[in-house]
């Protein structure tokens, strides 16, 4: 029984998924994980300021998880279209 091309094409396709959607979290992962802490020590710092802080963190981390959705829309691409 021999692989042939489409069987290596589907192969590749879910290789770079699990590459794409694993690689594609760690940053955002990390990224809303150092927001989060730096807002933390700046609310410890100034608590009268925590309702703006914790807005304009919350902006931050929707604009930092666009990049592990798109690695997500990747992923699916690569899952569903090739």
């Amino acid at each position: 029984m021999a692989i042939e091309g489409i069987e290596i094409i589907k192969a590749a396709s879910y290789l770079g998924a699990g590459i794409a959607m694993g690689l594609g979290a760690i940053g955002p992962g990390v990224g809303e994980g150092m927001a989060a802490a730096k807002a933390c020590e700046a609310i410890g710092k100034n608590p009268e300021e925590a309702g703006l802080l914790t807005r304009t963190m919350l902006v931050g981390q929707a604009v930092t998880e666009s990049t592990g959705i798109y690695a997500l829309v990747v992923a699916l691409l690569l899952l569903f279209v090739v």
